[in-house]
């Protein structure tokens, strides 16, 4: 089996808040046979504020990390959405040769913006016939929550449909899930405004975990960090303004890739959660 080999880029928040999404990548990636090759002394790509504050940086600081794979000879592996957003952006707005005469100026190197950036559920969807699942994850309902950033807009991010993205749905069917259809897959949770504005990221997150609730899930999937931050953290506070709320775990896709590949959920950090996604786990005999 042929190994696909990619520069990982793995982001500020995969280092920090959340490990769990690096850890369980990094490993279902191994299983897959498709290795990851982690961006020397990569830089923070911006999100989510750095375009606000100056333009300029918004597309220098993800364009070095670019300019760094381009030197590799690689394709450029993201999972964080955000990170995800920042790159495909400034490579789409470096089209303009203007731009990118202003951008290498910065870096004072040479950046053709050649690269290529795919996402890891574009990655593991090119390689889903090598998937063979240990354990089937049948009896589980998901709500894959997909957020505002991973798939818009569609001219930058050439993903998937905007409104209704299907990409994740078709990764958690193949662990043998059963996936929902529900409006809210790329509503907005808050983003970065659980400090500024926390009442705001707890009003959108219940509306948003209300409906999954509604539509007969029992767990929500993300590829997001900023989302699985919102949606996991912010549930006590939703449930002390909706008493009603009783609650609903939060799962990194790949931490479900790992489960169903055999790997331990303390492998997968799937203790770490604030809201505790073991129960539902052993209730369905899948643990």
């Amino acid at each position: 089996m042929a190994v696909a080999s990619y520069a990982y880029y793995p982001g500020c928040t995969l280092k920090t808040s959340a490990k769990e999404f690096d850890i369980s990548t990094r490993r279902v990636c191994e299983a897959l046979n498709i290795d990851l090759q982690e961006i020397p002394d990569w830089n923070c790509c911006g999100a989510s504020s750095a375009h606000t504050v100056s333009p300029l940086l918004g597309l220098a600081l993800p364009a070095r990390d670019l300019q760094i794979a381009e030197a590799m000879g690689k394709t450029v592996a993201v999972a964080c959405a955000m990170c995800w957003h920042r790159l495909k952006h400034a490579s789409h707005s470096l089209e303009n040769k203007q731009k990118l005469a202003e951008v290498n100026e910065v870096l004072g190197k040479d950046f053709r913006n050649t690269v290529k950036i795919e996402h890891l559920l574009q990655i593991v969807d090119s390689v889903k016939d090598r998937f063979v699942p240990k354990k089937e994850l049948k009896g589980l309902k998901a709500a894959c929550y997909y957020g505002c950033v991973l798939v818009r807009p569609k001219a930058v991010m050439q993903m998937d449909d905007e409104d209704n993205p299907q990409l994740m749905d078709r990764i958690v069917r193949l662990l043998g899930m059963e996936t929902v259809e529900w409006d809210f897959k790329t509503a907005c949770c808050g983003a970065s405004l659980p400090l500024s504005h926390p009442e705001i990221v707890v009003d959108l997150s219940y509306k948003i975990l209300r409906q999954a609730v509604q539509r007969g899930a029992e767990c929500v999937v993300v590829a997001c960090p900023m989302c699985h931050s919102n949606l996991d953290v912010r549930q006590k506070a939703i449930r002390a303004a909706h008493p009603e709320f009783k609650g609903i775990p939060i799962y990194y896709f790949t931490q479900l890739m790992g489960l169903s590949l055999g790997f331990e959920p303390e492998e997968m950090h799937l203790d770490k959660h604030l809201t505790d996604g073991l129960p539902l786990l052993r209730e369905k005999a899948l643990i």
